[in-house]
């Protein structure tokens, strides 16, 4: 098969793209220099010249809480430029195959806990990620929309919230896990008495290792199509990859500064948002379907901070 990975420089694109390497797939890979996805004319050009056996959407502009309230805009129009070219272009080439990659935060603020596929569209978003969310949201229906229309076999997955190598480490930017390991890597290394955390820390998230995520997104793109359609609905067709267990945002800043030797005191900042009080997805599909998560969250975190310390020259921070 030939795969044409969209942001395979990622930190999901990359493991998917291993993945497949791995067990002898042929990759297809443009950088953003060689292929701006934003631009409709380019990727319609790439598309009918490599004419990909299939397609993986993992390119988005992705960041935690600080970023989407401050560049809401970027991340709704460049997130919707991105889905609608590569879902519409892989069509028009006629790409059979095509796996997109969501996101937890499509869900309701307020969902009910596990978040079940059924919880999409059943009420408000969290303010704070509401644009991206709702790109998200139309990439789903994007993919479902040729599927009615056009008998396309068109998949999403909805991953928890992803760390590992490859990950983005900015301070600010980069989402809680990564921001938070640097941030308390950095308080190590100086000698700092203290570490601040946005939040009360009493919001719960659930955290997956990306390379299981790029192992459970691959499994559902595997599966022959009667098996994925008759544990979806036409009108529901995404499937949440995640571990279906979570932790605190204090117990994970407290296992984050063990991890990178830091022994001072953790602090919570109040006055800044807590962000959706609880995103646990239900995973009882997939499971059903024969696939779990592998990595452990400690482990996983002390392979991550392994890989940021022999490279931290070379870390993206974006």
């Amino acid at each position: 098969m030939r795969y044409f990975v969209s942001g395979h420089r990622g930190m999901v694109g990359s493991a998917i793209a291993r993945r497949l390497v791995g067990r002898g797939d042929e990759v297809i890979t443009r950088t953003r220099a060689e292929l701006d996805l934003i631009d409709q004319a380019a990727v319609r050009a790439f598309m009918q010249d490599a004419r990909p056996d299939a397609v993986i959407v993992a390119a988005a502009k992705v960041g935690g809480i600080h970023a989407n309230e401050t560049y809401p805009a970027d991340f709704i129009y460049e997130n919707l430029m991105i889905e609608a070219n590569l879902i519409h272009q892989a069509h028009a080439a006629d790409v059979q195959s095509l796996l997109f990659l969501g996101s937890s935060c499509i869900y309701p603020r307020d969902a009910d806990q596990p978040m079940a596929e059924t919880a999409l569209l059943t009420g408000p978003l969290e303010a704070t990620n509401e644009p991206y969310a709702i790109a998200k949201i139309a990439g789903i229906k994007l993919c479902e929309s040729y599927n009615r229309q056009y008998g396309r076999d068109y998949r999403s997955v909805m991953p928890t919230n992803l760390f590992g190598p490859g990950d983005n480490f900015h301070p600010e930017n980069s989402h809680v896990l990564p921001a938070l390991m640097r941030r308390f890597h950095e308080a190590a290394q100086a000698g700092l008495e203290s570490v601040t955390i946005w939040g009360t820390g009493t919001p719960k998230r659930e955290f997956l290792h990306v390379d299981d995520m790029a192992e459970g997104a691959l499994f559902v793109m595997d599966l022959d199509r009667r098996t994925y359609e008759e544990n979806t609905h036409p009108m529901l067709s995404h499937i949440n990859v995640g571990t279906g267990q979570d932790v605190t945002i204090g117990e994970l800043a407290a296992m984050l500064a063990e991890v990178a030797g830091f022994t001072g005191d953790l602090r919570f900042d109040t006055d800044r948002p807590d962000g959706t009080p609880r995103k646990l997805m239900d995973v009882s599909r997939l499971s059903a379907m024969g696939w779990r998560a592998k990595i452990p969250l400690r482990a996983g975190i002390e392979e991550t901070y392994r890989w940021f310390l022999e490279n931290a020259d070379t870390i993206r921070e974006v």
